[in-house]
């Protein structure tokens, strides 16, 4: 096998393998809050429901290119290859979606009293469910086209306008339906970027002040929880905004070639699968409950194998 046929493989294996590991960790830890504590704050709700669509995201692209990099061929066929760039297209708008929900959601919670969004903190646990109910209906509309402009590779060579992803190709037979779809795709992505980063910057102002008002208490009691989770937030709006500059940047370049290499599109979906993997780890490592979850999940393994040795060593 080639040595960039290699490295790309192993690359892809890995981003994909530690993503759906991570993703899944934090879901697996959301549940069993849920269980034993019955409710979620909204931004845990928000955060729950990316870790989800994240998860997707990594199923339905991630592990179908890095069986086809290792040289696996006719995964899927006509109505599986639209079932699953489907999925694709709805979770990684999702993810960009809930991402600014999430930033909006903890502008409007760190908003000081007598502002007006801080009028909509009360309303914010009812929002949420009609917020995501929302989301879904608006992407499953928007990426409603992508169906039918998927199909399994044929033979031959790939007509122009097409997308080859390797297990699947995307026609879309002329060039209107090919910008249409991208201007479409792009247009709903750099709104909510836009709106995420407005959310943040403004989350950035407020605790730019609130630290130099009460520099003191932040000193002895090392911030409050709001503080800590506003931080989260941005970091993770930084993160998206970073890995969707590098994705659009490499879209952008496949909306004016009619024959897009397959090299090109494997940047791409690694670089917009680089937010699906990191994620869940930041998460993991940021927010307390889930890292309590986590750790108690491994110190309630460690001394049964422990035991275990004890028994093979008698």
């Amino acid at each position: 096998m080639d040595l960039c046929v290699t490295v790309k493989g192993i690359s892809f294996l890995l981003q994909t393998g530690m993503g759906i590991l991570g993703n899944t960790v934090v879901l697996l830890a959301y549940a069993h809050i849920i269980l034993t504590e019955s409710k979620l704050l909204p931004v845990d709700m928000i955060l729950c429901h990316l870790a989800f669509a994240n998860l997707v995201l990594l199923l339905t692209r991630g592990v179908p290119q890095t069986m086809t990099v290792f040289g696996l061929t006719n995964l899927l066929n006509d109505a599986g290859c639209k079932v699953v760039i489907y999925s694709y297209r709805i979770s990684r708008a999702l993810s960009v979606c809930l991402t600014c929900m999430l930033s909006v959601f903890q502008a409007v919670t760190v908003a000081p009293a007598g502002s007006g969004l801080s009028r909509l903190k009360p309303a914010l646990p009812s929002l949420v469910l009609p917020t995501f109910a929302g989301l879904w209906l608006l992407n499953m509309a928007i990426c409603i086209a992508a169906p039918f402009f998927s199909m399994s590779p044929r033979n031959g060579t790939v007509p122009a306008y097409t997308l080859n992803l390797g297990f699947c190709h995307v026609d879309f037979r002329d060039h209107l339906s090919y910008v249409v779809n991208g201007v479409a795709v792009s247009g709903r992505d750099f709104v909510f970027v836009a709106l995420m980063v407005a959310s943040s910057g403004y989350i950035l102002l407020l605790l730019h002040r609130h630290s130099r008002q009460v520099r003191a208490i932040h000193r002895s009691q090392g911030g409050g929880a709001e503080t800590r989770a506003a931080k989260t937030v941005v970091t993770l709006v930084v993160l998206y905004v970073f890995f969707f500059g590098i994705d659009n940047v490499v879209w952008i370049y496949m909306l004016t070639e009619a024959k897009v290499s397959p090299v090109v599109a494997d940047m791409r979906v690694f670089f917009s699968s680089c937010y699906a993997f990191l994620s869940p780890y930041f998460i993991i490592s940021s927010n307390k409950m889930v890292k309590a979850k986590v750790l108690c999940a491994a110190k309630q393994d460690r001394p049964d194998s422990m035991d275990t040795q004890e028994t093979y060593d008698r």
